[in-house]
């Protein structure tokens, strides 16, 4: 690392802290040469993931976009912004952990309704209901009955593990 006062490149790590939820290391460094002190930070490098579009169209995958589109379906519920970073993240590792470079939006989106539905039943319906674009009232009640029948197996289930 050179230093940005004399160009040397010699320097001496004085103080290393994690910031940014540990995604990043701040270090504090002191120039050997002129003893002059400056900071740098250290991250990980990702490779950039792109979002295939039901059009073919690519483009960068973008958490907020993601987060934004949740936070809409969540509104006026009583979802905390807690959970919903907390969707966002688990979804983010997904991708990245993947190790493709391209997702589709289909999978992504199946992902964001997995995650909504363990979270509030109403913000899912709605998410779906733009996400599968419902195009009448039957295909927005099949959706319904399936979430219902799941809801009812879920608490037969627990009701058997409680005897």
């Amino acid at each position: 690392m050179k230093c940005m006062f004399c160009g040397c490149s010699e320097s001496k790590v004085i103080d290393s802290r994690s910031t940014d939820e540990g995604r990043t290391i701040r270090r504090r460094r002191e120039c050997i040469n002129c003893g002059r002190r400056f900071t740098t930070y250290e991250t990980i490098e990702t490779t950039p993931v792109l979002v295939v579009k039901n059009s073919g169209n690519r483009q960068a995958f973008d958490p907020n976009k993601l987060k934004n589109g949740i936070i809409k379906a969540c509104e006026k519920r009583p979802v905390s912004m807690s959970k919903i970073d907390k969707l966002v993240e688990e979804i983010k590792k997904q991708v990245y952990n993947s190790l493709e470079q391209e997702i589709t939006s289909k999978k992504l989106g199946e992902m964001v309704m997995d995650g909504l539905k363990e979270i509030d039943e109403v913000a899912y319906v709605r998410y779906a209901s733009v996400y599968r674009q419902f195009t009448d009232i039957s295909s927005f009640m099949t959706e319904l009955e399936a979430l219902m029948d799941e809801s009812k197996s879920k608490k037969n289930q627990s009701s058997q593990k409680s005897e």
